[in-house]
């Protein structure tokens, strides 16, 4: 008989960690939230208007090539890149300033990698 997929303790935690920032941040049509997702494959990030419900632009990291990300390297350097292509994208949106969620990840690695492309494309949070 099978059993029930159990979610692990680390995805528990990270939910829980996700819920309470998310009950102190919200994205508007002026300063819309960014997310971020990692998963073992791929990094995602969304820019979101919480007040309509809207997702405004996304990206992934499987349609971005990691070249010309500096001294980065591997997926730190597609991270990053997602980063630049979201604040780019951003631009088209006429979106100048943001409200950065990291969705329950420690602000370390490729998280850190969205933020730094994101300023670097030029998005002020």
């Amino acid at each position: 008989m099978k059993t029930a997929h159990k979610t692990s303790d680390k995805t528990v935690a990270r939910k829980r960690r996700q819920k309470r920032v998310r009950a102190q941040i919200s994205g508007t049509a002026t300063r819309p939230r960014l997310t971020v997702f990692r998963s073992n494959t791929a990094i995602r990030a969304q820019l979101i208007d919480d007040a309509k419900g809207v997702t405004l632009v996304s990206v992934d990291s499987k349609k971005i090539d990691g070249k010309d990300a500096g001294e980065r390297s591997g997926n730190v350097a597609k991270a990053f890149n997602v980063g630049r292509e979201i604040a780019k994208l951003a631009k088209t949106k006429k979106v100048e300033t943001i409200v950065f969620d990291r969705a329950g990840y420690a602000y370390h690695g490729q998280v850190k990698a969205v933020a730094d492309g994101a300023r670097e494309g030029g998005l002020t949070f």
